[in-house]
């Protein structure tokens, strides 16, 4: 009877045991997860931790990328991979939703879309062939450094929908606006207040705030502007980038190297050229659409120390629309910044000390 009583006793201690869930003997996410494959990428975008890092394989890489999942400020995602490893997106395709938003059964035709992905880094690689080429919407913290960006139907990068304290810096952005020479700009911050029913998500207005772009070289063939500054976004930061104006079109008033709608940007230590062919009107611009108590856009901007050869055929180096909508946040030039080849001059307002 002794062996029986003892297997009555075993059994009923397991009972008393708590059950282990089969996934705590799952293994962790890796660390590093290395690709080669369109398939293989769109996996791991779709499945990336906080931490990881996905690292591109030398080729090309031909799909609709799309990453969903945020990182997180102490363990940010990373997607690298050398120059050789070139993302395209040979979209647009299906039918689109009202507003951009990953869709079944449409392709955006964005060569990498971050939406609502934030703290990501991206490094080194390549994206070409596409609609659009990086485009962040929702996705603040994000650094893109050391891409190339090259031969995009429309824009090259965008920080949209509110993708504040980004980065974008040692990247070349050239060949832009393929398709349509007017939505060809290198670099885009935030959007038009006549998109903000789609993209603006904070108090009305798209806040890519504190967007830094810096040590870039942006253009030739950049057909709009190298950098758009769009209403209702501030302080941000053009620093220490590189211009050509080679190629702008003119259309849709794309006729500078920068065109500052936003406030309180800082811009300084780039260095801008314009040759034939192409439009241009001034080196530097600022607008001020839908401006209100609100949104005193287009006011508050610094330039320093920013050196322009506007060819024998622009204007000024910055020229500031309007004086009295800034009346009481006004626009400073600097006396650090230089011209020359320009046919009226360093700016049209008093020069700072």
């Amino acid at each position: 009877m002794f062996p029986r009583f003892a297997l009555l006793a075993a059994a009923a201690a397991a009972l008393l045991v708590p059950a282990v869930p089969a996934a705590a003997f799952a293994a962790p996410a890796a660390q590093t997860v290395d690709v080669s494959t369109a398939a293989q990428l769109k996996a791991a975008l779709a499945e990336a931790v906080p931490g990881q890092t996905i690292r591109l394989a030398p080729g090309e890489y031909r799909g609709a990328f799309v990453a969903q999942r945020p990182g997180t400020a102490d363990k940010p995602v990373t997607l690298t991979g050398p120059r050789t490893a070139v993302l395209v997106n040979d979209g647009p395709s299906g039918s689109a939703p009202s507003c951009p938003a990953p869709t079944s059964g449409w392709d955006s035709g964005y060569g990498l879309w971050l939406y609502g992905a934030s703290y990501w880094n991206l490094t080194g690689f390549t994206v070409k062939d596409s609609k659009k080429g990086v485009v962040l919407d929702g996705s603040p913290h994000v650094v893109i450094d050391g891409l190339y960006v090259h031969h995009i139907d429309d824009e090259g990068v965008h920080f949209r929908r509110s993708s504040a304290d980004g980065v974008l810096r040692n990247a070349v952005v050239e060949y832009t606006g393929r398709v349509q020479p007017e939505y060809g700009e290198g670099v885009y911050l935030g959007s038009a207040n006549s998109n903000w029913g789609c993209h603006g998500n904070s108090n009305g207005a798209d806040r890519s705030d504190r967007v830094l772009v810096e040590g870039n070289r942006i253009g030739p063939y950049v057909t709009a502007e190298g950098v758009d500054v769009k209403e209702g976004t501030s302080g941000g930061t053009i620093r220490g980038n590189t211009f050509d104006g080679r190629g702008i079109s003119g259309q849709n008033s794309a006729d500078s190297w920068v065109d500052v709608k936003g406030s309180g940007y800082l811009i300084e230590g780039n260095k801008g050229t314009f040759s034939s062919p192409g439009t241009f009107a001034n080196g530097y611009e600022t607008h001020n659409p839908a401006t209100t108590p609100s949104f005193p856009n287009g006011c508050g901007n610094v330039w320093r120390s920013n050196t322009s050869d506007l060819g024998g055929v622009g204007a000024y180096a910055i020229r500031i629309t309007s004086v009295s909508a800034c009346s009481g946040r006004p626009n400073v030039v600097y006396a650090s910044n230089t011209v020359a080849r320009a046919t009226a001059g360093l700016t049209n307002i008093p020069v700072t000390p």
